[in-house]
């Protein structure tokens, strides 16, 4: 049995993530278990919530600057929609607004990124979205009109909008999918096999701290993190890493020892 490491690497503007697994020559698919062998529906839920994470981290951090908004709407009393149905249609209508109000303003088409979540205890329907920026929170709330609106602008780490993304996921769970606009870069991965060792990546999966490493593979970025797990199904080491640019717009980098 032969045994490969590939790396799946998505570029996500001033952010790379780097996915390391291994590959074997007896019919085990790339990273997973045999072709014959089934996963638990919990274990599928997992791996299916870390996907949705991924990909809308890689498109938060790949469509989305500094000056670009976070929005939390809620609803007043009166205004709360009767049903699923509804809310999603409010959050269309004001979507529209957004458009058209950025058209007449002669600002950039809207990018965004929205998901509802309904709360498990109440039922109360909420909408988070990440937007183009350069409307003020006063049109915001005007376009919006059904209650009440909290506008931020997005801030970076250096992860990027790691932490953002992941908050979207867990708010959704009701619904399990998001919505997005049509005008998104949608990173597409390039694939490399065959060049890291087995040795190589078994001491980056040992130590997820030192940085001097992943840098040394990576030129002209700087390592943020690395999640690291070993695979009793198909035996090999497991890596994912984010790192982000030098010369990155909209961050400093953090200090570290070592």
């Amino acid at each position: 049995m032969r045994r490969i490491y590939r790396e799946k690497e998505y570029d996500c503007g001033d952010y790379k993530e780097i996915y390391i697994f291994p590959c074997y020559s007896d019919g085990r698919r790339c990273g997973g278990r045999k072709r014959k062998a089934k996963p638990t529906p919990e274990a599928q839920r997992k791996v299916n919530k870390k996907n949705r994470e991924n990909k809308l981290i890689r498109l938060l951090n790949a469509n989305f600057t500094k000056g670009d908004l976070s929005l939390d709407l809620t609803y007043e009393e009166a205004a709360h929609p009767k049903d699923d149905l509804q809310a999603k249609k409010d959050q269309q209508n004001f979507l529209r607004r957004l458009k058209r109000y950025r058209k007449k303003k002669g600002l950039s088409d809207l990018k965004y990124i929205g998901v509802i979540e309904k709360g498990a205890k109440k039922g109360r329907f909420h909408h988070h979205l990440v937007i183009s920026g350069g409307i003020d929170i006063d049109a915001l709330e005007s376009m919006w009109g059904k209650g009440f609106i909290k506008a931020s602008p997005l801030r970076f780490n250096e992860t990027g909008l790691i932490g953002k993304g992941k908050y979207m996921v867990k708010q959704n769970l009701y619904f399990k999918s998001f919505n997005a606009s049509k005008n998104l870069v949608h990173p597409q991965p390039h694939v490399r096999n065959g060049r890291l060792s087995h040795r190589t990546v078994e001491e980056l999966w040992r130590d997820t701290e030192d940085r001097v490493p992943y840098e040394r593979l990576f030129d002209g970025y700087y390592f943020a993190e690395a999640d690291a797990y070993f695979s009793d199904e198909d035996g090999g080491y497991h890596l994912l890493i984010r790192l982000y640019r030098k010369d990155a717009k909209f961050m400093k980098r953090i200090c570290r020892t070592g």
